[in-house]
């Protein structure tokens, strides 16, 4: 499994973007063959994202969907400022139990 970390230093209104990059995005990646998750987070310095893919190139290739839709989307909240990318494969895993 493999984990992409996109930050925004300067996103704005976390909330609001977050909510329609959930909209907007979340069905494109969910299109993307081995795509798992997608979470959008509020770090009190702006806002950012993680997502979970099956493979490097499942992730790569919904990193790539995923900047171009923030840049074209939400640039209103980023002053068109590119995020941070963190990408790597997941070499261990804790979940909590589900009910």
């Amino acid at each position: 499994m493999y984990v992409v970390i996109r930050k925004i230093r300067t996103m704005r209104n976390v909330e609001e973007a977050a909510r329609r990059a959930v909209e907007g995005l979340g069905p494109i990646l969910k299109q993307t063959p081995g795509f798992r998750a997608y979470h959008v987070f509020d770090d009190g310095h702006g806002g950012g994202s993680v997502s979970l893919f099956d493979s490097r190139e499942a992730a790569e290739a919904g990193n790539e969907k995923a900047v171009a839709w923030l840049m074209a989307n939400l640039g209103e909240f980023t002053d068109g400022e590119p995020p941070e990318v963190t990408m790597g494969e997941v070499r261990g895993s804790v979940t909590g139990d589900v009910p």
